[in-house]
């Protein structure tokens, strides 16, 4: 058996029983996600994202975390196109002036409770850009926001912990 195990993992077909130490912990993760949405939201939570001005890194992550290795749909977790069906506001990028009307827009447009996420260091701080004659920094400049998530880009990883504080976010410990 032992024999077997060794050349399907050499041929790399990975069965469950050798997955890695970090696929592992991905997976409880979600499942930690998935029973908090189900407490909190009654099974799923619809995330509307926003671009609100960045050079694309963190969006880059946020496809990575809705790809297959991540797969955070399979926890509860979608991403929905209109902000009337959404839980959760995701921005990313420092707020342009071009984009603070339809940032206040679209965060006006969802239901209550609506619940924002910041997600890389230019959202949680403006990073480089700032505010300017160009640029309003921050999220919390514009909307507030309840969680914040840094890192330039902040990893799947990080997305799905910031989505798990989210859920914890107001309960007693």
């Amino acid at each position: 058996m032992l024999r077997i195990l060794s050349r399907i993992h050499h041929h790399g077909v990975l069965t469950e029983d050798l997955q890695t130490e970090d696929e592992q912990q991905i997976e409880q993760l979600g499942q930690q996600i998935q029973a908090a949405i189900e407490r909190k939201f009654s099974g799923s939570l619809a995330i509307r994202q926003v671009d609100a001005g960045s050079c694309n890194a963190c969006e880059l992550e946020i496809h990575a975390v809705n790809g297959p290795h991540y797969d955070i749909e399979r926890f509860g977790v979608h991403f929905v196109a209109s902000p009337r069906h959404a839980d959760v506001l995701l921005v990313t990028g420092p707020v342009s002036r071009h984009m603070e009307t339809a940032l206040r827009r679209t965060w006006r447009a969802m239901a209550n409770p609506r619940y924002v996420i910041a997600s890389g260091d230019c959202a949680c701080t403006g990073g480089e850009f700032g505010c300017s004659y160009a640029s309003c920094g921050a999220v919390d400049n514009v909307i507030p926001v309840d969680v914040s998530i840094p890192g330039c880009p902040p990893t799947p990883k990080q997305l799905m912990l910031g989505i798990l504080a989210l859920m914890y976010k107001g309960e007693r410990a």
